[in-house]
């Protein structure tokens, strides 16, 4: 692991906090970082659009892309299914509560990601790229 945030599993931080620590963007689900080498990944249930689901340890996060069918090989996609390779960190943070953002830890695949289908933001079925993912620094009981 390169870049340490500073974060403890569970902390709940702002945007404008989580901006500062990863120097990313602030907006997206999916938010790279040249400055820190990471790549944020975010699981918003607040807006009810994407349908990330974890369990304990384990995620499955759909990737990058509101309407038409997702593309494995652009943008943010790509980084993350590249992680394995391309020494990203890549971490998540996950909002129940709009505006609070709760650190989760850094995440690796866990598999090969796959398609399913989704309804876009129009409504519209079409394929989506989902990315099994196990969190690292999940705390054991």
């Amino acid at each position: 692991m390169g870049f340490n945030p500073g974060l403890r599993f569970g902390e709940i931080i702002s945007n404008n906090k989580l901006v500062s620590v990863f120097k990313c963007g602030n907006m997206g689900g999916m938010r790279r970082s040249h400055t820190t080498n990471s790549l944020v990944l975010i699981m918003d249930h607040t807006k009810g659009f994407y349908r990330d689901i974890r369990n304990r340890d384990k995620v499955k996060y759909t990737g990058m892309g509101k309407t038409g069918y997702m593309e494995l090989n652009y943008a943010q996609n790509r980084t993350l299914n590249e992680s394995r390779t391309n020494g990203i960190d890549v971490f998540m943070l996950e909002v129940t509560n709009p505006g609070e953002y709760s650190y989760l830890g850094r995440v690796v695949l866990d598999g090969d990601p796959y398609q399913e289908f989704q309804t876009d933001v129009n409504e519209n079925r079409r394929r989506v790229w989902i990315f099994p993912l196990r969190l690292i620094d999940y705390p054991r009981q």
